[in-house]
């Protein structure tokens, strides 16, 4: 984090070890924003969508101890996608003027009608539901616990240690690339379009390479540890209070009677 703002995979990782629900049960967790997405989903309310999105607000900033400034900081990139798309599927084009506000172009009418606004704003809400309950997931648990979950769920054990080192090997090529990018700024390899060209090009080669040669030394590193295809983790035992279980039924049960109403 600098200057009160985060961005960026880094950020999400590093904020998932310093949630303060770091120390809730892996598995409840999964399953608290599975089954919140799925109610979501399903009920199709917008009433439904804004109680998720309050409520997980809410408890990524007094349980999670996350900055409001920082999780409407992550919820701008979404955010900003969705209304893009809503916008798209409020407006419609037609060769006559047929709803109710309409915008003559040179060859065409963009009409948006009240129905369609209303059909945006819900699924706009609707997904915005569905990302906060992935959020309330990607901001409070570690890779490793969720490769735990995946495990315990009967994924295969390949895929699961595929997606942790691909995922770890991530961050690799973007340490890499930063330090590239920065010696490039040093040489004023950012001066002007050609020289911005010829200097992305080089990374993009270098970084190839170099990437090649880390990951041969990432593995033979792993095999001097002992590493016979099985990635295991040393997990802290995280039982389920009955306090969480209450509070997420009544959660559950409320999403219910607003999406019954």
């Amino acid at each position: 984090m600098a200057n009160g703002h985060i961005h960026g995979a880094h950020s999400i990782d590093r904020l998932a070890y310093e949630s303060g629900m770091r120390t809730w049960n892996p598995v409840f967790k999964t399953v608290l924003a599975v089954g919140t997405l799925v109610l979501c989903l399903a009920a199709d309310r917008p009433m439904v969508s804004t109680a998720v999105i309050l409520v997980l607000a809410a408890l990524q900033r007094g349980k999670g101890k996350l900055p409001l400034r920082d999780y409407l900081g992550l919820m701008l990139v979404p955010l900003t996608f969705l209304l893009l798309g809503g916008v798209a599927v409020a407006c419609d084009i037609a060769l006559t003027p047929v709803c109710d506000w309409n915008l003559r172009l040179p060859w065409f009418y963009l009409c948006v009608s009240a129905e369609s606004i209303r059909f945006a704003v819900e699924l706009v809400l609707k997904a915005l539901g569905a990302v906060s309950a992935m959020y309330l997931l990607a901001l409070t648990t570690t890779a490793c616990e969720l490769v735990d979950v995946l495990r315990r769920a009967h994924l295969p054990s390949l895929l699961c240690e595929l997606m942790y080192l691909i995922y770890r090997f991530v961050f690799v090529l973007l340490d890499m690339y930063g330090r590239m990018r920065q010696a490039a700024g040093a040489r004023l390899g950012w001066k002007d379009f050609r020289t911005s060209c010829r200097s992305f090009g080089g990374i993009a080669g270098n970084l190839f390479v170099l990437s090649l040669r880390r990951s041969r030394v990432y593995a033979d590193a792993m095999a001097a540890r002992g590493y016979d295809g099985d990635l295991r983790f040393l997990e802290e035992e995280k039982p389920v209070r009955a306090a969480q279980i209450i509070w997420t039924g009544l959660f559950w049960t409320a999403l219910l009677v607003l999406a019954i109403c």
